[in-house]
């Protein structure tokens, strides 16, 4: 019987794997490219679809350079390629004679970048030289220009997308939902951005929030033009005690049977946070892609898929996946119940190709405390979804979005800079809940608040063992277990 280390919050599991188990683990990362900045200039010069850079800019005129909040993939690193990506880009602009360049934070309903954050976004020697301009996109802001409907939904886009002379987004391709076309409709009002949902992550034919981001770029390419440079990132690299984890099977093993890991558990809950948040990281690029963003991010993403997914002959009966100790978006903090539940149900199971992972009625098992602890002001907003008014009914719901929304302190706060936006908890519970309405049922795995779990519809478990024994007890033969952060595409069916 094999053993495999799961992360589970700030604690290590391992886990008994039966002789019919599946161990998903992610292919190791790919070949890196050596020269970023080299990468992204022939990108620029050379797109997949649209005009080069060159004959897009205006001599004299401005440009618009749009990013995300890094908050994909997990875990994160301190220095990663996109800052790299985004200097060379504003110095090609530059060079092309482009007189005022503005970089657009687009971080959607998430907490506002602060002042302080932002020079984390690019290289430290970018940050000393810049002269443009920085916005922190505001979802709130009153002075939002309105593109018209789309459907059934109103879009108000910031100004900076189109007054200007150019718009190019500099974006990695890790989702449907994050990179390319969907980086512009992070700089649009919440009611655009509410209705950015999507059943995979990784097909468009079932996404809104595709077909929302494919028509906003659209819309704005007839007002300016539009361009992009989209990265492939190979899944991150860790070292220290958790070197080699979770790629290499050696590793796997000696995480399992290491003194190190024993004394681990036994340290203070804030001595392991620090071990993980210090275990050295690395991201490194794989390709490049350049032109119409839309073009670009979905040539990005199938090569992404392709380098980093792991192949599955059929729906599993269960699933047991590992909950890291952070939040999902940063700043990176302990993730609270809701958090916590959009790890796995939200984004690890919703990165999936041609299938759903696990078959109709079947067994998630999350490893996580799920207790109610709220990082203060960041994840206040959550609390609205434990309220003991509340509900998991649709009318409920629908009437908590519209008091949240009502909330002049909470919109303050998140204008401020200081907490995510009081929809964005139930943007989380909706990609949470269309995960566990395919699932008989979702078990949390070493849960120490049972009333939370069950006020969001979870099974609360003492251990691992007792939840395996309740999916063996509903039916479960065939069990996966995901070695994971990383979180990696599954690609479900016969290849």
């Amino acid at each position: 019987m094999a053993r495999v280390p799961l992360l589970s919050g700030d604690r290590i599991t391992v886990v008994d794997v039966p002789e019919d188990g599946v161990v998903l683990r992610p292919p190791p990362p790919r070949d890196r490219l050596d020269d970023v900045g080299a990468a992204v200039r022939e990108a620029l010069r050379f797109p997949l679809a649209g005009e080069p850079l060159e004959r897009l800019v205006t001599r004299g005129g401005t440009a618009t350079v749009v990013i995300e909040q890094p908050s994909l993939p997990i875990p994160a690193a301190p220095a990663e390629p996109r800052h790299e990506a985004l200097a060379t880009t504003v110095d090609e602009l530059d060079r092309l004679g482009v007189n005022r360049v503005t970089i657009l934070v687009a971080g959607g309903l998430q907490r506002r970048t602060t002042p302080r954050e932002i020079g984390l976004l690019v290289p430290p020697e970018f940050r000393r030289r810049f002269r443009g301009h920085v916005l922190v996109h505001d979802a709130e802001a009153d002075d939002l220009v309105d593109v018209g409907a789309i459907g059934n939904v109103s879009v108000g886009v910031s100004r900076a997308l189109v007054e200007t002379d150019l718009v190019v987004t500099v974006t990695a391709a890790e989702t449907v939902l994050n990179g390319g076309p969907s980086a512009l409709l992070k700089a649009c009002g919440r009611d655009a951005m509410r209705a950015a949902g999507a059943v995979s992550l990784l097909e468009t034919g079932g996404s809104q929030g595709w077909r929302l981001a494919l028509e906003l770029e659209r819309r704005l390419a007839a007002r300016v033009p539009v361009t992009s440079a989209s990265l492939v990132l190979n899944l991150p690299r860790i070292g220290g005690p958790f070197g080699g984890f979770p790629y290499e099977e050696a590793a796997l093993e000696r995480l399992a049977g290491s003194r190190l890991r024993r004394g681990f558990g036994l340290a203070p809950g804030s001595v392991r946070r620090r071990v993980i948040e210090r275990v050295p990281r690395e991201l490194t690029v794989a390709a490049i892609f350049g032109g119409v963003p839309s073009v670009a991010h979905t040539e990005a993403l199938l090569r992404a898929i392709a380098f980093k997914g792991v192949a599955l002959d059929e729906p599993l009966d269960a699933m047991v996946i590992g909950i890291p100790p952070v939040t999902p978006f940063v700043p990176r903090e302990r993730p609270n119940p809701v958090s916590a539940a959009y790890l796995g149900l939200g984004l690890a199971l919703r990165l999936w190709r041609d299938a759903f992972p696990l078959r109709h009625g079947g067994t998630a098992i999350l490893l996580h405390h799920l207790q109610r602890q709220f990082a203060r002001p960041t994840q206040a907003p959550y609390r609205a979804l434990f309220d003991p008014r509340s509900s998991r009914e649709l009318d409920a719901r629908s009437e908590g979005e519209r008091a949240a929304v009502a909330d002049t302190r909470a919109i303050a706060e998140y204008r401020s800079g200081r907490a995510v936006h009081p929809l964005e908890p139930f943007v989380e519970w909706s990609a949470c809940e269309a995960t566990a309405n395919r699932l008989g049922s979702v078990v949390i795995a070493g849960c120490r608040d049972a009333t939370a779990a069950r006020q969001l519809g979870f099974v609360p478990a003492h251990n691992v063992a007792t939840a395996l024994g309740m999916a063996r007890g509903a039916g479960a033969k065939r069990i996966g277990f995901l070695l994971a952060p990383p979180y990696f595409p599954l690609l479900v069916g016969p290849r």
